[in-house]
């Protein structure tokens, strides 16, 4: 027999939007605010020839910057004020939570609830403050040694374009957090989001161009869009994939009656972590790697040519360590995200089991157990997806934007914005019902 928030799910329909009113301002703020980010990516930074800007990005846009870009939103290829985007507070955030779990201080910082989480997030913030710096004094050296990007070179332009760009990703960090608590959905996913579906519209007429013109053969250009959709297919399977655990509860006496014992599952994701890995290890490669491409174009040393020459799209330096930071994360965001041990104690003090499972630690082991197994594949599904956009651009030399990496931010932030939405009209049906039946029994 279905749930009844099952049975409520079923029966949502145009009417019940209508009727919520604080999901559509949400939805709205949502909105406006997500406009305000992409009006920000075509701010320019001070200072620069645009022209010959342009040309310097279209010589290095098939490397690392286009996959940069891929996460600005097109603010890369214009240098806006957004360029960084929130790729140096991602890297603070994977930073204090690995510092976490091997700091026992820090730890007790997270299990004290909301003011330890607030503290937490502080040190993050100042954590991407000082990334977003560093990143922001290589990218302006890059742009000095590029040949006539720079109007007038110098420490003034320097601290302009250090202030200009880390104040721009403060502002995103803002906007997300705003996102988060007074719209709907993950605000940090869902400003990335937006960067890659605002340029999905070019990257099509991008390959389509290259098919008129013989850059990819005809056979590709019927072979490319199959492939998204066959990605697309196995993204929305894999992220809906659950291994459903067998949940009993005893029989228990309430005074004189006695109620039969009850069931239900536990499910465990397949994928726990969701995008986190692939966007938490693109992150980490498009630090120094954006640097490394900067420094590299003037008089550079060699080992700095040779660092942005292995860390270049496609180069197997790249995909491996792509690959083993996107299955590390895949286990260490999953640890983060759920502990079996609380799991077990949650259901030793309601009283269920597993059966055949002895409760309390043998009950947090066997969980563990099959969370471990499960996550091995959710891990090398991810690895797999991601790594589908580069072999591609490697051997085609097309957009990184056609493929897994985006495809798979795109279906999971719409997944998880989907289910928000419909977790918000459930709550409606809910309070209407209650409403109804508090106005039924006043009657009587």
């Amino acid at each position: 027999m279905a749930s009844a928030a099952e049975q409520l799910a079923r029966n949502l329909n145009f009417g019940t939007f209508a009727k919520a009113k604080a999901l559509q301002q949400r939805i709205w703020f949502t909105l406006g605010a997500l406009l305000v980010y992409r009006l920000g990516t075509y701010i320019p930074v001070p200072g620069i020839d645009p022209d010959a800007y342009a040309q310097t990005f279209q010589n290095a846009s098939q490397g690392i910057f286009g996959m940069f870009d891929m996460f600005a939103g097109g603010a890369v290829q214009r240098m806006a004020i957004f360029a960084l985007n929130l790729i140096p507070y991602i890297t603070a955030s994977i930073v204090v939570q690995v510092i976490t779990t091997a700091s026992p201080r820090l730890e007790a910082l997270r299990k004290e609830g909301e003011s330890g989480r607030r503290k937490l997030n502080q040190y993050t913030r100042y954590l991407a403050v000082l990334f977003c710096a560093v990143q922001a004094y290589g990218i302006a050296i890059g742009l000095e040694s590029s040949q006539g990007v720079v109007i007038n070179p110098g420490w003034f332009f320097r601290v302009s374009t250090v202030i200009t760009l880390v104040g721009g990703t403060m502002f995103l960090m803002w906007l997300g957090e705003q996102i988060t608590s007074r719209g709907i959905g993950n605000g940090i996913s869902l400003i990335i989001f937006a960067g890659i579906v605002a340029n999905l519209p070019a990257t099509i007429v991008q390959t389509l161009e290259l098919t008129r013109t013989g850059g990819i053969a005809g056979f590709w250009s019927i072979l490319l869009p199959l492939i998204a959709i066959l990605v697309i297919a196995v993204i929305v399977f894999f992220e809906r994939a659950q291994r459903r655990l067998l949940i009993q509860y005893p029989k228990r006496q309430v005074g004189n009656k006695m109620f039969q014992g009850d069931t239900s599952h536990l499910p465990l994701k397949l994928n726990t972590a969701g995008v986190i890995p692939v966007i938490f290890g693109s992150s980490l490669l498009l630090l120094p790697a954006t640097i490394a491409s900067f420094a590299s174009q003037g008089d550079a040393p060699q080992w700095l040519q040779v660092t942005a020459a292995l860390l270049g799209r496609g180069q197997p330096l790249y995909l491996i360590l792509f690959a083993v930071l996107i299955i590390f994360f895949a286990f260490f965001y999953t640890s983060i995200v759920f502990n079996p041990t609380d799991t077990a104690d949650n259901l030793k003090r309601s009283g269920g089991f597993i059966p055949g499972i002895r409760p309390g630690e043998r009950t947090a082991q066997y969980i563990d157990y099959v969370l471990t197994r499960i996550t091995v594949i959710g891990a090398l599904y991810l690895t797999v997806v991601a790594l589908i956009p580069e072999l591609i651009h490697s051997q085609l030399n097309v957009s990184q934007f056609i493929g897994g990496t985006s495809l798979l931010i795109i279906v999971t932030v719409t997944l998880d914005t989907v289910t928000q939405i419909q977790s918000h009209l459930i709550a409606q049906q809910y309070e209407g019902l209650v409403k109804r039946s508090r106005l039924g029994s006043k009657r009587k």
